[in-house]
């Protein structure tokens, strides 16, 4: 296609191109891929536990009311992000039941830990009032 551009210059025009330039879409997926990475670690509530492996974990919905007791190796009993001492750990949880007790517990224990050590914190939670006690755990890889 010629353009005139008066009486002796003339101007090819360019061409129209229908392919679509894919560089910018990639850029931009790989750069939400890069958030994904880097946030997801971040969602993981409560404290970085080893959980114990089953082969077929019951599922349980999440929600807010759910209170998340965890139990590190050493030991250390944490209420959500806070550490609890051994003393105070019995009359925070009866204080956590006296203000909501129809909420869920769910103990995330690490799979070092001797099952005496899981079941004292089962056993205060059970004096403390709460009656819906689970265990989280994941699912075995295919590969064990």
């Amino acid at each position: 296609m010629l353009l005139k551009l008066g009486r002796k210059h003339t101007m090819e025009a360019p061409e129209v191109r229908s392919d679509i330039n894919v560089t910018p879409l990639v850029d931009v997926c790989l750069v939400l891929l890069i958030i994904f990475m880097v946030v997801t670690p971040l969602l993981q509530k409560g404290v970085d536990v080893t959980l114990p492996a089953t082969a077929d974990p019951e599922k349980m919905a999440e929600n807010d009311k759910q209170l998340e007791v965890s139990v590190k190796s050493d030991g250390s009993v944490f209420i959500g992000q806070n550490w609890i001492t051994e003393e105070n750990l019995a009359p925070q949880l009866e204080e956590i039941h006296s203000n909501n007790p129809d909420r869920q517990v769910v103990v995330k224990a690490d799979k070092r830990l001797k099952y005496k050590e899981v079941r004292r914190v089962m056993r205060l939670l059970n004096e403390a009032g709460f009656t819906r006690v689970g265990l989280i755990t994941e699912k075995e890889s295919a590969g064990a």
